[in-house]
């Protein structure tokens, strides 16, 4: 049943999701887009809905997937009703894990956070993180993002490193960067 496996999906995701959201991104693709359950494309959109939405990316597209995935897998589950059982499933499944790890360990590390143990734990994690959010940038670089036609990638690409500079060397906000954006793809597309 499409629920048990989106379950035990979304429990993979939640125990080995380390890094938030982005760096989930490639761990949800795999377990989500590999047995079909939504296309490549649908998966690209679920991810910029997840960004535009508030709250963390991976439990808004935990929610989302839940809703469209049963209906998705089998035509007698479209009914909202199935979509939202899907989305409270996943969403509960998704943040089970970290709750219960937060809440059993928490003392622990605040206990040894000057230990040589935790510090070199959390010293390896960091460049794991950095690592898993690189992937998920590589990840969303695909031909539904960037388009397939050489100008639409050449366009998406200047927009890309537009974005990039205009952040991080000129340090303009990002909500207007996200609306330039927008406003560029409008007229260029």
């Amino acid at each position: 049943m499409i629920y048990l496996r989106l379950i035990w999906s979304y429990l993979k995701i939640g125990l080995f999701g380390f890094g938030g959201g982005y760096a989930m991104l490639a761990l949800i693709e795999k377990e989500i887009v590999g047995p079909g359950w939504v296309s490549e494309q649908m998966f690209t959109d679920i991810v910029a809905i997840s960004q535009m939405t508030p709250g963390p990316i991976g439990i808004n597209s935990a929610t989302y997937i839940g809703y469209v995935a049963p209906g998705e897998y089998s035509e007698a589950l479209s009914s909202p009703v199935y979509g939202i059982l899907g989305s409270i499933l996943c969403t509960l499944v998704v943040i089970l894990p970290s709750f219960l790890l937060v809440a059993y360990t928490s003392h622990l590390i605040h206990r040894h956070r000057d230990s040589d143990v935790v510090q070199g734990i959390f010293m390896g994690l960091r460049p794991v993180v950095v690592g898993l959010i690189a992937s998920a940038a590589l990840l969303l670089m695909n031909g539904a993002n960037f388009g397939t036609e050489t100008t639409d990638v050449l366009w998406s690409i200047a927009i890309c490193v537009a974005a990039f500079v205009m952040v991080h060397i000129i340090k303009w906000h990002p909500i207007l960067i996200m609306c330039l954006a927008g406003l560029a793809g409008w007229i260029i597309y």
